[in-house]
């Protein structure tokens, strides 16, 4: 009895992976260019913008004596 349940779940999940495949297929090369032209900045720039920094203190690991 056990056995045709496990048989149904994997038969359940081949079938839905396949439905996933079709319906949402993988592309075969992606779109390099649109990433690069995006206006996307990174963490070098945002250093130089003058962004305002929130200092914090992380006290995560610090043990008391006691």
């Amino acid at each position: 009895m056990l056995l045709r349940y496990l048989i149904s779940i994997a038969a359940a999940v081949v079938i839905g992976f396949g439905a996933k495949l079709l319906f949402f297929p993988i592309p075969a090369e992606a779109d390099i260019s649109e990433l690069k032209s995006s206006t996307s900045m990174n963490v070098f720039q945002m250093h130089r913008a003058g962004l305002p920094v929130q200092k914090m203190s992380d006290l995560t690991f610090v043990f008391s004596d006691d």
